[in-house]
């Protein structure tokens, strides 16, 4: 499993717009081999910002790089740099996970991946 993160910052008056723009936004994400899952976090709200997070899971790092290289993801992206760029603060800050372990709620628990 992969999981990828970008973390925004935004200003705390234009929060309620950055959420508008993810909840009204084109979704194709669901017809992407490999993808699981995806949610829009709201973390702490600081003084100069509100913390957001785009979190999607992902079978493999492979089904995710194979997004990445996909019509879906540049369409999904094309008004990235534009109009919505002055909804945050400075750059998304990227982050990728390969998850390791997994405990559920039934109190089982795997071994996903091995550290090389």
């Amino acid at each position: 499993m992969y999981i990828a993160m970008n973390r925004f910052k935004v200003e705390p008056d234009l929060a309620k717009d950055f959420e508008q723009l993810w909840i009204t936004r084109e979704v194709n994400l669901h017809k992407e081999p490999g993808f699981v899952a995806f949610h829009l976090l709201r973390g702490p709200t600081r003084e100069d910002h509100v913390l957001y997070s785009s979190h999607t899971v992902w079978n493999s790092f492979a089904d995710f790089d194979a997004w990445t290289k996909s019509e879906s993801f540049r369409k999904s992206h094309a008004s990235a740099g534009g109009a919505t760029r002055k909804l945050y603060l400075g750059h998304p800050e990227f982050e990728g996970f390969e998850a390791i372990q997994e405990v559920r709620a039934d109190g089982s628990k795997s071994v996903l991946a091995a550290a090389e």
